[in-house]
């Protein structure tokens, strides 16, 4: 009885690892021409009945064709979208671009009519564009800027670098063999570009690294010219300081790279 038992579990054995292999030829075989994109306009005039709206435009490659990569790449940008045009402490519920532009325009309506002397016109912007494509990287850079009132609006980048035969978004640890080291290569660029001495903290000159150690920052971009670092406004520094951005040659940095 042991014996058949054993037999069987090796069966199985075997079987799983053909289905994993299979899958992962699959996945290698997937023609990512396939997956197309097409930049879609929103913007106040989506509402037929807006008469005294916010400034609102969102222009956005929307990923089609080949799922579920198309699928899940366009989640991830509207995901982000939504976190950038809102008002109050949540992001909206909206569920596409169009509800998106309404909840926006209601909230500024709303705000109006209890404070009509006092609310200032709202500007929302969302530029979502693919920056870097390869047969195993997508790049698409999301430039955004809002003023919902206050002394000044808020503008940024954000990057979400995707697989373009699943859609999958990679975290910026996945797209290196050797985390570490990169990141210690990148610190010695980024401290040789702003003139900090090695010795020297790296916040001796008025950044603000979390607990004085250097950072990888949230938005990684793939140029033609090499991998960009792009630290956004209060991300390492005051808003006044601006942004900070440091661009390392692929030649350079080529043994890092899991993904390019």
């Amino acid at each position: 009885m042991k014996h058949y038992i054993a037999i069987a579990f090796i069966a199985l054995l075997f079987t799983a690892c053909g289905k994993d292999k299979k899958e992962a030829t699959d996945i290698d075989t997937v023609d990512t021409a396939k997956l197309t994109f097409e930049v879609m306009h929103y913007d106040k005039e989506t509402i037929s009945s807006c008469t005294d709206c916010p400034n609102i435009n969102m222009d956005i490659s929307v990923a089609e064709g080949l799922q579920p990569a198309a699928d899940s790449i366009n989640k991830a940008v509207f995901n982000v979208a939504r976190e950038i045009i809102h008002y109050g402490k949540d992001p909206y519920s909206a569920t596409d671009y169009k509800e998106l532009t309404e909840s926006f325009v209601k909230s500024y309506t709303d705000l109006k009519k209890e404070y009509p002397d006092e609310t200032a016109v709202w500007e929302g912007s969302v530029k979502a564009a693919v920056a870097h494509r390869t047969d195993d990287l997508i790049n698409v850079v999301i430039e955004y800027y809002t003023f919902t009132g206050g002394a000044h609006g808020n503008a940024g980048i954000q990057s979400l670098l995707f697989d373009p035969k699943t859609g999958h978004h990679f975290a910026n640890r996945e797209i290196f063999n050797d985390l570490k080291g990169f990141t210690d290569y990148a610190e010695k660029k980024f401290r040789k570009q702003l003139n900090i001495e090695a010795m020297d903290s790296i916040n001796s000159t008025g950044l603000l690294f979390e607990d004085g150690k250097f950072s990888l920052p949230n938005s990684i971009l793939f140029t033609d010219k090499g991998v960009m670092l792009y630290y956004n406004a209060y991300e390492i520094s005051s808003y006044s300081e601006g942004t900070k951005e440091l661009v390392l040659p692929y030649e350079e940095i080529e043994q890092y790279l899991r993904i390019k």
